[in-house]
């Protein structure tokens, strides 16, 4: 039985050449790039190159990019390292409720060491509201962070206009684009810190990028030997950081957009014929091209995926690094405060390799699924 994988927003499959590309550094020249003879050099060249295709993606500087293990980490230095290097002009961040769990979490650690910190809601789709972020800007403001995409349920924010409304405040605005990198348009223009990563968009695992708009101070989180020009200590990961310049440079094509967000259309449609269903997130262009989360009421959306599971087809029910916990979806309790919806919910991410007849393969097997469950749950009314 052929896998059928839905869950890219987790993360996905690495390009046969990007895995090519990695494996000449890995094998062939495994320089270190802080070395001075020869394979030394030929790895800081690499590097070079790598940040160079990362930093034109973005309308950035080279020098404005700094490599990292991953988003995670470059979520912790954008917003930790922004509040500690500038804590002579406040200690007030702002946030939102719907962000990634570093983010949420990198908000707690800092509330936790007298930082304020305010979460702002969203509205039933996951938006942010531009009058909202605006009342709550104070004279200590520091940093708002937003994140672009939602991991969870796709919803797109206006950040070139909420990030104008910070300029306007002189307050610095940072988002998280690791889902949106190469499905969306993401420059320099509408943010002070952008944080991507590579294994959301086919390239390997632990590697990330910051990019820093030049002038921004920002204290390093690692004690080490300076590297990243002193914003970011530690060897970096030449093989990982070639692999994702690779995987930025064959990421952005427009038709892989296309094609997802047609692929994306016919599976929501589809879904939301089987009775007692309902999207979550809004439609359209302001949804991610490759994502489609969806509540189905009477049954965990958990025995949905596990069903699906044993018939070779991957879904998940949010974020993968909250997987684990029974909570629900803190995203989907913040669009609407419905436990059952939350728990309910399960979310199908495609990719540029998804095919129409794996979609319909799916749509067979979600179909016989929730009658199968709905037929045995306590929860069916009648």
């Amino acid at each position: 039985m052929k896998t059928i994988y839905l869950d890219n927003s987790a993360t996905t499959k690495v390009d046969p050449e990007v895995m090519d590309v990695m494996d000449y550094y890995h094998g062939q020249t495994y320089g270190n790039a802080s070395s001075i003879h020869h394979e030394g050099k030929n790895a800081k060249k690499a590097l070079g190159e790598a940040r160079s295709i990362i930093a034109n993606s973005l309308g950035a500087n080279d020098d404005e990019i700094i490599f990292t293990s991953g988003g995670t980490e470059a979520n912790n230095l954008a917003i930790k390292g922004m509040m500690y290097a500038n804590e002579d002009k406040g200690r007030h961040l702002i946030t939102t409720k719907i962000e990634h769990d570093c983010v949420l979490n990198s908000g707690k650690a800092l509330e936790a060491e007298g930082f304020d910190v305010t979460y702002l809601d969203v509205d039933s789709e996951g938006f942010v509201s531009p009058e909202a972020l605006e009342k709550n800007l104070r004279e200590d403001t520091v940093l708002v962070s937003i994140i672009h995409a939602n991991n969870e349920i796709g919803t797109i924010q206006d950040i070139q206009r909420l990030s104008n409304i910070c300029k306007q405040h002189d307050v610095l605005f940072h988002t998280d684009a690791c889902q949106s990198y190469t499905k969306t348009p993401i420059t320099t223009e509408m943010a002070d810190l952008i944080t991507i990563n590579a294994h959301k968009l086919h390239g390997p695992k632990g590697v990330g990028a910051l990019y820093v708009k030049q002038g921004t101070a920002i204290k390093p989180l690692l004690d080490g030997g300076g590297h990243e020009r002193k914003r970011r200590s530690g060897t970096e990961n030449v093989p990982g950081i070639v692999g994702f310049a690779k995987a930025v440079e064959l990421g952005m094509d427009e038709a892989h957009v296309n094609k997802m967000q047609a692929l994306r259309d016919y599976l929501i449609d589809e879904i939301l014929k089987i009775p007692h269903t309902r999207l979550n997130g809004p439609r359209g262009e302001q949804r991610l091209c490759n994502n489609a989360n969806i509540s189905f009421r009477f049954i965990e959306g958990e025995s949905i995926i596990m069903n699906l599971d044993t018939q070779g087809i991957c879904t998940s029910t949010g974020s993968a690094c909250s997987s684990q916990t029974l909570e629900p979806s803190h995203v989907l309790m913040a669009i609407e405060d419905d436990p059952e919806r939350a728990h309910g919910s399960v979310r199908f991410t495609i990719s540029r390799y998804t095919t129409k007849e794996e979609l319909d393969r799916t749509l067979t097997a979600l179909k016989a699924t929730v009658d199968k469950l709905r037929r045995i749950s306590p929860l069916t009314e009648g």
